[in-house]
């Protein structure tokens, strides 16, 4: 059975990809700026992650994730930051807050 950290990571991403996709269409997917921004964003999160989890000062019920993890954090972290970088980048798009391309 799949935990509850894991369910809903999936659906952070399923939804954020759906947002761009289906309701936003920025063309945020086509944006090799987009892939680096979330490159760095993910770094750093691996940092922070590690800080926090390694220790651990944060810990994850077993039953709650897949298992797998990376720098000490579950891989399901990631898949949370992708989910909020996306939809915030593809929002930011959309309203004309950043620009979209040269």
């Amino acid at each position: 059975m799949i935990g509850e950290y894991t369910a809903a990571s999936a659906l952070g991403i399923v939804l954020a990809v759906l947002l761009e996709l289906l309701v936003l269409r920025t063309g945020l997917f086509r944006d090799p700026r987009y892939w680096v921004a979330l490159a760095i964003v993910a770094a750093f999160q691996l940092l922070v992650n590690g800080v926090l989890t390694c220790p651990p000062i944060v810990s994850y019920d077993p039953a709650e994730i897949l298992g797998p993890r990376i720098v000490c954090a579950p891989i399901e972290d990631l898949g949370f930051g992708f989910a909020m970088v996306t939809t915030t980048i593809a929002l930011w798009r959309h309203t004309g807050s950043i620009s979209s391309g040269p």
